[in-house]
């Protein structure tokens, strides 16, 4: 089969170079196309043409950030799954992705992937090398892929997970997002008031000795004592928080903190929720990759990142190795609700697992959205409520003392 050496443009706007093999030209653009490059040029390839190509990228390659961001993640496992589903090679594969990533770590980690994939050792392994990069997930995904070969199958269930949860993670930090803002308009506006406004008022009053009404008395004395004691209370809160974050990374401390979070009213269910969501998630993609059932929850559990989630797991486990059904230690469990019992049943009953965690998955991802935007708009008119009682607060009692003032005058 011939290989062509294109250039085009693809969603991003970014300009992409590569070799493919095609039946002919024609085809090759209808492939690019579907895969929404725009093609620029196209034109049959030699050795010498793949070498300039790779070199050039090398070139004109910059990287935006250090770190990898769960964005990069999500590119390299959509455009993997693309490449090895035409049928190029994973070490091709590899040497073209690496050439386009913008983290700088994550190409230092691919050109390590890829020199031990040259050097005869498994992807798996090679994955399994940078565990700050490829979770543990990631491993287990490839080592089911390279086993079965279905590899390409595997990562492109990989990436609509990662796409999914990265729309998630959108969607969470743009309901959160406005509620922040308000809060810090809040406190930056009663922070001016504190440092600019309230110190000339009180000039005032004293040059005139106005007698101060007692609502002014306590508003000047509590942002006098702000004031002059800000960094004495700066120092205490930040030991507070320090002693918390402390605590909490103590496994007795973090198993109370998870404890008052799943108590908390109205937002308790939110939190169970949302790690309900995170756990239905991960195990739809492993098990309907062919992860047999009992490393699947391993896996979960290294993952979750939830002490008190990570017992239940573990209860779990100890049901599934003695020959149970997960279903059956998932109600004695407490924690996971009787419609997630039910779905995970029926997905047992119909050899359908898989595809049942994928539903509990989506049914919560919509109810956190939905649970999210709510709070959004109770929370937008609440603020706006507190916003306006605390400078009221302020201005009248600002402006008692001059009417005060003006009062007497008008005796006098």
């Amino acid at each position: 089969m011939p290989r062509f050496s294109y250039t085009g443009v693809d969603k991003t706007g970014k300009r992409v170079a590569a070799i493919e093999e095609a039946n002919d030209e024609e085809s090759l653009v209808s492939k690019l196309q579907s895969q929404g490059i725009v093609v620029v040029n196209v034109e049959v390839a030699s050795a010498k043409d793949s070498e300039r190509i790779l070199a050039n990228l090398k070139k004109t390659q910059t990287f935006t950030h250090s770190r990898v961001k769960l964005n990069d993640l999500v590119i390299f496992a959509r455009q993997l799954a693309t490449m090895l589903d035409a049928g190029v090679t994973l070490l091709k594969s590899l040497e073209v992705i690496s050439q386009q990533v913008e983290s700088r770590k994550l190409y230092a980690t691919l050109s390590q992937v890829k020199n031990d994939l040259a050097s005869g050792l498994s992807f798996s392994s090679a994955l399994s090398k940078h565990p700050r990069v490829f979770s543990q997930f990631w491993v287990s995904l490839a080592e089911v892929g390279e086993a079965s070969g279905t590899l390409p199958i595997i990562f492109e269930r990989l990436a609509y997970y990662l796409e999914e949860k990265a729309r998630f993670q959108s969607k969470i930090i743009s309901a959160l997002l406005y509620p922040m803002v308000l809060l810090f308009v809040c406190i930056a506006a009663v922070t001016f008031f504190a440092m600019k406004i309230i110190p000339n008022f009180v000039g005032i009053f004293k040059n005139f000795g106005v007698k101060l009404p007692f609502l002014t008395q306590i508003i000047i004395s509590i942002f006098e004592f702000i004031r002059t004691k800000f960094f004495i209370l700066l120092l205490i809160f930040s030991g507070i928080i320090y002693l918390i974050k402390w605590y909490t990374r103590t496994p007795a401390g973090k198993k109370q903190f998870e404890a008052l979070l799943f108590k908390l009213p109205v937002f308790g269910s939110f939190f169970k929720v949302f790690i309900i969501e995170r756990f239905t998630s991960q195990m739809s993609i492993l098990v309907e990759s062919g992860v047999p059932i009992l490393y699947a929850l391993e896996i979960c559990q290294r993952m979750i990142a939830n002490k008190t989630v990570e017992e239940v797991i573990g209860f779990l486990k100890n049901n599934v190795r003695e020959g149970k059904l997960i279903a059956d230690p998932m109600s004695r469990s407490g924690f996971f609700t009787p419609m997630v019992v039910q779905m995970v049943l029926i997905g047992e009953e119909t050899g359908e697992l898989g595809k049942m965690f994928k539903r509990v998955a989506s049914f919560y991802q919509a109810y956190v959205e939905t649970f999210l935007t709510r709070f959004t708009s109770l929370f937008e008119p609440f603020m706006i409520i507190i916003m306006g009682f605390v400078v009221g607060t302020i201005v009248i009692s600002m402006f008692l003392p001059i009417f005060s003032l003006a009062t007497l005058r008008g005796g006098g």
